[in-house]
C-alpha cells in the first residue's frame, strides 16, 4: 500500500491509496460495511456502479463461518465474494468487546462465545493478524479493546494499556507479512490518554493509524473535541482511519479535521429500515405522503433505483415486503454515499469545505434530519 496526499484545505486533505493489482482508493473514501464478505443485497458490479472503490469486511464474524480455511482455499476473500478491489478486514475487537456478558478478557487475548452457534473461541493478537492474513485482505486492524465512551480515566488507562500491549504483539506477528497493518488509538474521551496513545503507537510503527472508541454513543461535541486535539497529531504520510462513524454530518466534519477514511452500516441498514439519504435529508419511504408520489427518492440521482422508480413504487414494494425493496434502497444509499464524498473531495479542492459543512450541518444537524419529508 501506498498513500499520498494530492491536496489540502486547512486540516482537510484529499489523497491516494494505492494497492498493487488492486486498483487506487482516492480520500477522503467511505468504505461499505460488507461484514460476511458480502455488502447486504448488492452485487461487487453494483458497488463499483456507485463509485465504490474500497470494502470492509469483518474477521470476527469470518472466523464463525465459513472459516478462514475455506476463504483461503479459495485463494482469498477477494475470489472468495468476486470483489476485485481493495479489502479492509477488522479484527473484530469491537463485536467481541460489545459481547460484554459473554467474555472474559486476559492478557493473553479474549475468551468469549460464538455468537452464532455458542462455542467458546479464544481471540488473541496473534490469532487476528493470522486470520486476517489467511482472508487476503489488504489492511488488516490489530486487535484492542474498545471500552466505553464514558469510561472514567482508570478504566480507558487500563484498555488504553492493554490495546498497546496486543498491538505490539500484532506488529511482531505480522512482521513483512503481504497487507497493510493500521494501529488503533484508545482512550475514550481523555484528551492526554488520546495522545500518549497515539504517540506510542507511532513508536511501533504502522502503516497507517486508526481512532477507534468513538461513534459509540459519545456526543457530537465530545467526538469533535478529541478529533480536532487528535487528527493533526496523526503522521501526515499516513493514513487516518475514523472506524464506525457514518452518519452525512458526522463525516463531513472529520473530513474537516483531517480524517482519510470512514466505514458504518448506516447507508445499508437505514436502506432496509426505510430510510433514504437526500441532499435535502433522510426520505422516510414509509411515510403516507409517499403513497402515490410520482417522483424519484431525489431529483438528480443517478442511482438506479431513482433513474427508473418512483416513491410510491418503492413504498409499494417495503410494503409489500418485496426484497427488490432491499436492493433499490440500498442502491441509492451507497450511490448517495459515494457522491457525498466526491462533493467532499472537490470542497477541498475548491476551498469551499466549510461551506459545505454548514450545508450538511442545515439538513442533517440535530433536529433537521427528516426534511426532505
Amino acid at each position: 500500500m501506498e498513500f499520498r496526499v494530492t491536496g489540502a484545505a486547512g486540516r482537510a486533505r484529499r489523497g491516494r491509496l494505492e494497492f498493487p493489482g488492486r486498483g487506487a482508493v482516492r480520500t477522503p473514501a467511505f468504505l461499505p460495511v460488507g461484514t460476511h464478505g458480502a455488502v447486504r443485497a448488492v452485487t461487487p458490479e453494483e458497488l463499483r456502479g456507485c463509485g465504490v472503490e474500497m470494502l470492509l469486511a469483518n474477521a470476527f464474524h469470518l472466523l464463525q463461518r465459513p472459516g478462514p480455511a475455506v476463504v483461503r482455499a479459495h485463494g482469498g476473500l477477494h475470489r472468495f465474494m468476486h470483489w476485485r478491489g481493495p479489502i479492509l478486514t477488522d479484527s473484530g475487537g469491537y463485536q467481541v468487546f460489545s459481547l460484554a456478558a459473554g467474555r472474559a478478557v486476559e492478557e493473553a487475548g479474549v475468551r468469549f462465545r460464538a455468537p452464532v452457534d455458542g462455542r467458546e473461541l479464544f481471540l488473541t493478537p496473534e490469532g487476528a493478524v493470522r486470520i486476517q492474513q489467511a482472508l487476503g485482505s489488504d489492511v488488516q486492524m490489530v486487535l484492542d479493546e474498545c471500552g466505553p465512551h464514558d469510561a472514567d480515566r482508570a478504566r480507558a488507562r487500563d484498555a488504553m494499556e492493554r490495546s498497546l500491549r496486543w498491538a505490539a504483539r500484532a506488529r511482531r506477528a505480522h512482521g513483512a507479512a503481504p497487507g497493510a497493518l493500521f494501529g488503533i488509538g484508545q482512550g475514550a474521551l481523555h484528551l492526554d490518554l488520546r495522545r500518549e496513545c497515539q504517540e506510542r503507537l507511532e513508536e511501533l510503527g504502522f502503516d497507517g493509524y486508526a481512532i477507534g472508541g468513538l461513534s459509540v454513543g459519545e456526543p457530537f461535541d465530545a467526538r469533535m473535541e478529541v478529533l480536532e486535539d487528535l487528527a493533526p497529531r496523526l503522521p501526515a504520510d499516513r493514513p487516518r482511519y475514523l472506524m464506525g462513524l457514518g452518519r452525512p454530518l458526522d463525516i463531513a466534519a472529520a473530513v474537516a479535521c483531517g480524517i482519510d477514511l470512514f466505514d458504518c452500516v448506516v447507508p445499508t441498514r437505514h436502506a432496509r429500515n426505510g430510510e433514504l439519504f437526500t441532499a435535502a435529508g433522510v426520505v422516510r419511504i414509509r411515510h403516507r405522503a409517499h403513497a402515490a408520489a410520482t417522483g424519484p427518492v431525489e431529483e438528480g440521482c443517478g442511482c438506479y433505483a431513482c433513474r427508473n422508480y418512483s416513491r410510491a413504487y418503492l413504498r409499494h414494494l417495503d410494503r409489500s415486503g418485496e426484497i427488490l425493496f432491499e436492493r433499490l434502497a440500498t442502491l441509492h444509499n451507497l450511490h448517495y454515499y459515494q457522491r457525498l464524498m466526491r462533493e467532499l473531495r472537490a470542497a477541498i479542492a475548491a476551498g469551499s469545505l466549510a461551506g459545505k459543512v454548514a450545508e450538511l450541518a442545515r439538513v442533517y444537524g440535530d433536529g433537521a434530519e427528516g426534511a426532505a419529508d
